[in-house]
């Protein structure tokens, strides 16, 4: 399966909720683009948890461009991928490698996120590109954590840096930054405790294993990147407000993209926190997870309705 039809797969539930609605606004062949066909739009785009600011400005933009004529479902279509294209656009954003010696990778998240099957996706495909990778397992809080982190590592043949259940978790990160630096590893990739955003002792926790990886290397961690459960919708955007408020993180993974029809979560937290959404995890694979690609998550959206 292609990177495309990973992506179009993952996106499914989102594109049969909304493609579905759109249909429904052209039942017959035209339609004349009044308030009632605005406010079922505007509902349709909302279902898909885009958030209100971004649907009404969609919907904005359609009812300048169309109101009071009778318009086809392709010319309404066109406006609305533009506008997605628009509120969505950003460099595509691979990981940002160090200049010199391991790059390190900073992973945080809430609780049952998808945090840990996504750091080993990310091993996977930073492993595809022909670079040594180090895990290190700074969640010593759970057994289960370092236990599952370690089957991955195991499965993926790299090294894991571990501590004891209790250990302090930024003494665990500072070793697995040191190990990468011995073993002229090119990646280190640090997992973290999963925390809610509200509980403050655990995000200072979250500080000062920021801090201790600075100490270690210079400009470490390089990346800072909160995995989002994309089934959380809305509330996707308080997390990533606050993991980045604590850490400054520089990038999102939504995990669980497949698993949702509120993929238009995506245009919400663009918009609202500004953070590129770097990858999407489109299936339960190792190789499901996708470097994000605005235009082409906008068409893939659209392609089923379009017969593309």
């Amino acid at each position: 399966m292609g990177l495309f039809d990973k992506i179009k797969q993952g996106l499914k539930k989102t594109t049969q909720l909304l493609n579905t609605d759109i249909r429904d606004l052209f039942k017959s062949r035209g339609r004349l683009v009044d308030q009632a066909f605005l406010d079922e739009l505007f509902e349709a785009l909302v279902k898909t948890d885009m958030g209100v600011e971004s649907a009404q400005e969609i919907v904005d933009d359609v009812g300048t461009a169309f109101r009071s004529r009778v318009v086809e479902m392709a010319d309404v279509l066109a406006r609305i991928k533009a506008m997605l294209k628009s509120l969505l656009a950003q460099p595509t954003a691979p990981i940002r490698f160090a200049d010199a010696g391991p790059t390190v990778v900073m992973v945080a998240g809430v609780n049952g996120s998808g945090k840990t099957t996504s750091i080993a996706k990310l091993a996977r495909l930073v492993q595809s590109e022909g670079k040594r990778v180090i895990l290190g397992a700074a969640d010593t809080f759970r057994a289960a954590a370092v236990e599952q982190l370690t089957i991955w590592a195991k499965r993926l043949g790299v090294e894991i840096v571990t501590g004891p259940q209790g250990a302090d978790p930024a003494s665990v990160a500072h070793r697995a930054a040191a190990r990468a630096v011995e073993s002229g590893a090119d990646v280190c990739i640090v997992d973290t405790a999963g925390r809610l955003q509200t509980q403050q002792s655990l995000m200072d926790e979250l500080k000062k294993i920021h801090r201790v990886l600075g100490k270690q290397l210079p400009g470490a961690p390089h990346e800072v990147l909160l995995v989002l459960d994309a089934t959380t919708g809305q509330n996707g955007i308080s997390q990533a407000k606050h993991f980045t408020a604590a850490v400054q993180c520089t990038g999102l993974i939504l995990a669980k993209l497949d698993g949702t029809a509120k993929g238009g979560v995506v245009v919400a937290i663009r918009k609202t926190v500004g953070l590129p959404v770097k990858y999407v995890g489109v299936g339960e694979g190792l190789e499901d997870l996708a470097l994000f690609d605005a235009d082409g998550f906008v068409e893939t959206l659209f392609a089923d309705l379009l017969g593309d």
